[in-house]
């Protein structure tokens, strides 16, 4: 069978706590995004979603690069770049101009996305992107696409994401420093909830929770659009911690045993099960005597739970005055979508779910054509969401020009049909 020819290449980098990684993707002839290669190794020099030492963290961008080239075969230049820290902020505002009645024309847009840009208000932040998320219509709201119908006046709501401007630039020049030009940054929250939430989710309302290692990012989503969003400083490692000071162990042994041995739930036969510190592989005498081990260094599998869930009840309190704070309550306030490395932990949606009191789902990224089995995983989420952010090409009003003093027809006409075509593809 012979391979479909790649128009479009897009990579992206995801420095994550845990894992630092990236991804190769190649937009074929027929339109469909092929994954062509990926990599990805242990996070250096990247702490809660901030840089803390440079050179560490750029040669584990190279190496997780280099990776991902090999496998695809090919060698990127430029890439997309996922943040997860650097005092991430989300706004939402609305620019209204008089229509007058008439027929909605693409300059109509194209003015009013031009003239949006002057209520974007940083305050002294960096502007990570500004987009439009949807349109009203004479109060008529969540119109994808107003072209040819009639109004009195036409509104976009502009969805732009802050932050603070030293750490991007850390960020930035962390993965410059690895010889790679970077063409944006992007959230992880927006780039993960590409990957996880479906339409009809992000229209009801839904609460995205990006629980990384160090890092666990809430966002509220509601209207076709991102509302708010906050950064809590918890990840699965705290857990992780957590078993290590409990039994006295090093964290390599605590990080297997949560992953191998632990669960959110726990069940009566969990008393009765012991379970080894050490790995069959590892030499005899690795590790300390883990704290109320038998003589095979052994401990029973409910204590292990037991300290899963106590962090567990500590995680989901924060989690519910966050979600309380951004006022996900009432009938828009149901579904919550779990994703991130931490969602892994088997029995978390059910946990979460009695203790929040709303329906919990885990997200995992959608099936794409050469997506690897190791990251076709919640832990992958938004490293996918960055390359769909790439092959989408959304629009980002702070890029948009109108060439000519007066801006009228002529000039903003080849603008006016670059736009509607990245609408298109957006929506």
């Amino acid at each position: 069978m012979v391979a479909p020819r790649i128009t479009k290449v897009f990579a992206a980098v995801n420095l994550g706590s845990f894992r630092t990684s990236a991804m190769i993707a190649g937009l074929s002839e027929a339109g469909e995004l092929i994954v062509l290669g990926s990599g990805h190794r242990a996070s250096q020099g990247i702490r809660r979603g901030y840089v803390i030492d440079m050179l560490a963290a750029t040669h584990s961008v190279r190496d997780a690069i280099e990776r991902a080239e090999k496998m695809a075969n090919t060698s990127v230049s430029q890439v997309l770049l996922g943040c997860a820290g650097a005092g991430l902020e989300s706004t939402s505002t609305q620019v209204e101009v008089e229509i007058g009645g008439r027929r909605i024309e693409d300059d109509d847009i194209a003015h009013l996305l031009v003239s949006a840009r002057n209520v974007i208000q940083p305050d002294g932040r960096t502007v990570l992107h500004a987009q439009p998320a949807h349109y009203t219509l004479d109060g008529a709201h969540g119109v994808p696409n107003p072209k040819g119908l009639h109004a009195d006046r036409l509104a976009v709501d502009i969805h732009v994401m802050l932050a603070d401007g030293a750490p991007i630039r850390n960020i930035r020049e962390t993965v410059e420093n690895a010889h790679l030009k970077v063409d944006g940054v992007v959230a992880a929250p927006v780039a993960a909830g590409l990957a996880c939430l479906t339409p009809e989710e992000r229209d009801l309302g839904v609460a995205l929770v990006d629980f990384g290692a160090e890092v666990t990012t809430v966002s509220v989503h509601a209207g076709g659009m991102l509302l708010g969003m906050q950064v809590l400083p918890f990840g699965s490692g705290d857990i992780t911690d957590a078993v290590a000071s409990a039994f006295g162990i090093r964290r390599y042994q605590a990080e297997r045993l949560k992953c191998m041995s632990g669960s959110a739930i726990a069940s009566p036969a969990d008393h009765r099960e012991m379970i080894p510190v050490n790995a069959p592989g590892d030499p005899e005498g690795a590790g300390p005597l883990a704290r109320h081990a038998d003589d095979k260094n052994r401990i029973p599998r409910a204590e292990l739970i037991s300290v899963i869930t106590q962090q567990l009840g500590l995680f989901t309190g924060e989690l519910g005055r966050a979600l309380k704070a951004m006022g996900f309550t009432g009938t828009r306030g149901q579904q919550v979508v779990l994703t991130g490395g931490g969602a892994q932990l088997p029995g978390l949606a059910d946990y979460a779910q009695s203790a929040l009191g709303r329906p919990v789902r885990i997200g995992s990224p959608p099936t794409m054509l050469g997506l690897p089995q190791g990251h076709a995983t919640p832990s992958s989420s938004t490293l996918v969401g960055l390359i769909l952010h790439a092959a989408s090409d959304p629009v980002d009003i702070r890029k948009l020009t109108v060439n000519g003093q007066n801006g009228g027809a002529t000039s903003l006409m080849g603008l006016s049909r670059r736009i509607m075509r990245a609408l298109k593809d957006y929506f």
